[in-house]
């Protein structure tokens, strides 16, 4: 089966709340480069990488892809979760809402901007671009993301099951239709961004 990598990016220039594409900060920069030695020394051997198209996952990849002499593919089905409001200081206060409480929740009208955005299919992309790999792949992505990939290994419904640390690896195993969780990504009590 094969094995997924899904490593959240390193922190953020800025929070979801203050902009929409940041880039890493000085920390996220080093976190990048962590994260880089530490899936050489798991895997021990080149794999294919993915990234969201959003900058502070590409920039996470960029040293692990320096490394390896390749490049990580944009997949934008492992981006943020898209949001419904365009007004950045309303966006926090959505997301963090949205964040407390389950799926079945999510979905209501109210919190898809009364169908602005579909979560239901965007959750479900996320599912299917882990479920299609059909070889080891590292994913550099974000917090709900992969707690979207988490919660369907788990059949958890909750929005947030664990808060994966920046930079922090949470390892899958894909049976083609399941995903399994092998282990759960180092756990930080963290902002959005």
């Amino acid at each position: 089966m094969p094995t997924i990598y899904m490593i959240r990016h390193g922190e953020a220039a800025a929070g979801w709340d203050a902009d929409t594409d940041p880039g890493l900060s000085d920390r996220g920069r080093a976190q990048s480069e962590a994260v880089a030695r530490e899936i050489e020394a798991r895997v021990g051997r080149k794999l294919p990488l993915l990234s969201s198209p959003l900058r502070r996952c590409r920039e996470t990849s960029e040293p692990l892809a320096a490394s390896w002499a390749d490049s990580a593919a944009i997949e934008p089905r492992v981006a943020e979760i898209p949001s419904p409001i365009e007004d950045l200081a309303e966006r926090g206060p959505w997301l963090r809402r949205l964040m407390a409480g389950s799926w079945a929740e999510a979905l209501t009208p109210d919190n898809t901007g009364h169908g602005k955005v579909d979560l239901a299919a965007w959750r479900q992309a996320v599912v299917d671009a882990l479920l299609e790999r059909r070889e080891d792949t590292v994913i550099f992505s974000h917090f709900i993301a992969i707690n979207v990939a988490t919660g369907a290994a788990l059949g958890d419904d909750r929005l947030i099951s664990f808060r994966p640390d920046n930079c922090s690896v949470t390892i899958f195993e894909t049976s083609g239709t399941a995903l399994k969780l092998v282990e759960q990504g180092r756990e930080a009590e963290t902002k959005v961004n």
